[in-house]
């Protein structure tokens, strides 16, 4: 089934990553040629990529966000961990691996992709089951982030045995009594970041297999910060502790 990706930058980026087969542009007959529009259009071209002038309302069907463009392409294509080992020994660093247990929310699951991306990780994997995938609705809030990125779907429990076998360590973004504050932790070397959902936070299996526990500090009054704002925190640290 073909998926309809929307917006300028997700189809921009993933017509740049070129990951995914694109079968046509879908641009608004009121649209003006000039910005991304016009890169897009020249890539199009380029790739003899059909294009078709549509009215705004038949966008519309799409998202209310397309803001004048839409790509049907291939489904997404998701990535086997081994990718992400042969990326990071290709660039000669410490393997670096986002790992989401059972994360619900797009709009989260975009900001961290995008951060990902951002900090240099090899790798993002997902669970088989209960986990929000790669959705047009992903693709836009990540900026198109995703086309650039190797994501996977695995058993966690079997993942992170992987990760291990290759010198990771499993760090565990969790308030939990034991978890340990940056500034005691090592974010150095290769390294498996576990952020869990947004309610229920990583599940106990998960937590067991993790070598620490960590949690930020707190010194406002909420509680605490929703999984894509601290998850990205927790990756910046990791990203200037490994230079």
């Amino acid at each position: 089934m073909p998926e309809y990706i929307y917006s300028r930058n997700a189809v921009y980026e993933a017509l740049v990553a070129n990951r995914r087969q694109a079968i046509k542009l879908l641009i608004s007959d009121t649209a003006q040629e000039k910005g991304s529009i016009i890169k897009i259009l020249e890539i199009a071209k380029q790739r003899r990529i059909p294009v078709e002038r549509i009215n705004k309302q038949k966008l519309d069907k799409f998202s209310q966000q397309h803001q004048g463009v839409v790509l049907e392409t291939s489904p997404y294509p998701y990535a086997d961990i081994a990718d992400m080992i042969d990326l990071a020994t290709n660039k000669q660093e410490p393997l670096f691996i986002l790992l989401l247990d059972s994360l619900q929310d797009p709009q989260n699951f975009g900001t961290l992709l995008r951060t990902a991306e951002a900090v240099g990780v090899h790798g993002i994997i997902l669970p088989l089951a209960h986990t929000v995938e790669v959705t047009p609705a992903v693709v836009n809030s990540s900026s198109g982030a995703s086309e650039h990125l190797f994501i996977g779907r695995s058993n966690l429990a079997l993942a992170i045995d992987i990760l291990k076998n290759e010198g990771a360590w499993i760090v565990g973004l969790d308030e939990d009594e034991k978890s340990q504050t940056p500034d005691r932790v090592r974010l150095d070397g290769a390294i498996g970041v576990v952020v869990g959902s947004e309610g229920e936070g990583i599940r106990p299996l998960i937590s067991k297999k993790c070598d620490f526990l960590l949690k930020l500090p707190m010194k406002g009054k909420i509680e605490s910060l929703n999984a894509s704002v601290a998850g990205s925190i927790v990756l910046y640290l990791t990203l200037l502790a490994r230079k």
